[in-house]
């Protein structure tokens, strides 16, 4: 009888300390820096893995800058003329909701071109974790990869971790049911 008790709570604690493992990751673009000119982004996406589910937020000055998705065509062009969608609020955030790479530009007159401009690879996330809430949604655009942009989202966890308590907690739960048994 107590082997099934304390194999509940085992199941209970598992459940409850790793809810976080597939939770989302939110990217601030740029780090600390943000959306800006003179910060090589290429760099910044290095060694990231961006997968389905994924946010990221730009940080930026309202009005001097702008977040243009755009085609592969017109990120290589710089041209933001036919953007899939674009914001200048200042705080754009992005959920990646489709594998594939995302473009996105500065659309102001001469920013990309100096290297103000991204190009994020996001593949299938292996689980399916839901959408954060939405409560500011632009019309999706029809073409290419759409993402929907939202407000920014607060979960900085790792969907790719566990954390250190879960690992110990979990390890005292299996030796203790090792004793009863």
């Amino acid at each position: 009888m107590a082997g099934c008790s304390t194999s509940a709570a085992l199941g209970v604690l598992l459940l409850f300390c790793c809810s976080t493992w597939a939770a989302a990751t939110d990217y601030t673009v740029g780090d600390s820096t943000g959306w800006t000119n003179g910060f090589d982004y290429s760099k910044w996406t290095t060694g990231k893995n961006f997968v389905t589910g994924d946010t990221l937020t730009f940080n930026y000055i309202a009005g001097a800058h702008t977040v243009d998705q755009v085609s592969a065509t017109d990120y290589s062009s710089c041209s933001a003329s036919n953007a899939l969608s674009t914001d200048s609020n200042g705080q754009t955030t992005v959920t990646l909701s489709k594998a594939g790479t995302y473009y996105f530009i500065c659309g102001v007159v001469g920013h990309c071109s100096n290297g103000m401009k991204v190009a994020v690879p996001v593949t299938a996330s292996s689980t399916s974790s839901p959408s954060p809430p939405s409560s500011s949604t632009t019309t999706p655009p029809s073409a290419g990869t759409t993402p929907s942009t939202t407000t920014p989202s607060t979960n900085k966890s790792s969907p790719r971790t566990v954390s250190l308590p879960c690992v110990v907690t979990l390890t005292g739960l299996m030796l203790l049911k090792l004793l009863l048994l």
